[in-house]
């Protein structure tokens, strides 16, 4: 809980700025740059000089709008999640007495037991955790419109009960889920494929493998780091495949909720998750607030800024 509390508190002004791109807000004017190929573009404002115009209207402290719910969200969402996990498994997968057969240890049957008790682990945080998720999306996007509607978590929970009802706490919840669920998915089954086909079958038939105690513990260490290495990569393209999903259950949490950022210019009143997914796919935005740096400005497009 300390650690995920020490992250947490260290990429607020990241996740504060990226909700604020998503929402579509734009306080700075593009300005002419040079891309990776030193080609002339016009690029609009990165993370720092986003941060720069935070700090410059709220000072220092601005950075960290929305910082208490998200505490709260990753304390209560951390606990949850290992409650889950240490719940004792199911018993029918027992092993048998007798001679047993050796498995390997990354077969198919383990990888699915163990990513559907994640999934449910997971599924059961984000469920609990989701109105801290809004208070704090409607917390930072507050500073769009100047308002002070959100200004504690517990007058937020009062604020959204009486407007919204139940029903308000959990605004964006379905394409959260269904993203937390695809990505858990796609990673986990990716890197098994990459560890199965790609990593053991290369390591054993490598010829003289086992002679030498020394040179077997080194094999067996540098399997393990490309293990590790294969689920970063695979957990980083799951992540970019379903961040349409991200987006989309950011807007919905602040979709007409009485504050500016959730209004035209910047956002029309959506009827449901999937009108919204449909109008960014029409617009070309389903990827907005993926990059923080090097925006270029597409063609056609227009932004609202100050």
């Amino acid at each position: 809980v300390l650690l995920g509390s020490g992250l947490t508190v260290l990429s607020q002004p990241l996740m504060y700025v990226k909700v604020l791109v998503q929402v579509g807000y734009e306080p700075l004017p593009p300005t002419l740059g040079r891309n990776i190929f030193g080609r002339q573009v016009y690029q609009l404002p990165g993370l720092f000089s986003y941060a720069k115009h935070i700090v410059k209207v709220d000072g220092r402290a601005g950075l960290f709008k929305g910082l208490a719910p998200r505490l709260c969200s990753s304390a209560i969402g951390t606990v949850v999640h290992s409650k889950v996990l240490c719940s004792p498994p199911d018993s029918s997968f027992s092993p048998q007495p007798g001679p047993s057969k050796k498995e390997p240890v990354s077969s198919l049957e383990q990888v699915l037991k163990e990513t559907s008790r994640e999934m449910v682990a997971r599924s059961a945080a984000t469920l609990i955790t989701h109105p801290f998720h809004v208070i704090t999306l409607r917390c930072m996007v507050q500073f769009i419109g100047r308002e002070t509607k959100y200004s504690g978590t517990l007058s937020a929970f009062a604020t959204i009960y009486r407007e919204e009802g139940i029903l308000g706490f959990f605004a964006g919840l379905i394409p959260r889920l269904l993203g937390d669920i695809l990505s858990l998915w796609l990673c986990n089954m990716l890197a098994y494929l990459i560890n199965t086909y790609a990593l053991e079958n290369g390591v054993g038939s490598a010829p003289g493998s086992g002679e030498l105690s020394g040179g077997s513990s080194r094999g067996v260490s540098t399997m393990t780091e490309m293990k590790s290495y294969s689920q970063a990569v695979t957990g980083f393209f799951a992540s970019m495949l379903t961040y349409p999903f991200v987006l989309v259950s950011n807007l919905m949490a602040v979709n007409n909720c009485g504050l500016a950022g959730g209004l035209l210019p910047y956002a029309p009143t959506y009827s449901s998750w999937l009108d919204c997914w449909s109008q960014l796919h029409r617009e070309g935005n389903m990827s907005r607030g993926n990059s923080l740096f090097f925006r270029k400005v597409p063609a056609g497009k227009r932004y609202v800024w100050e």
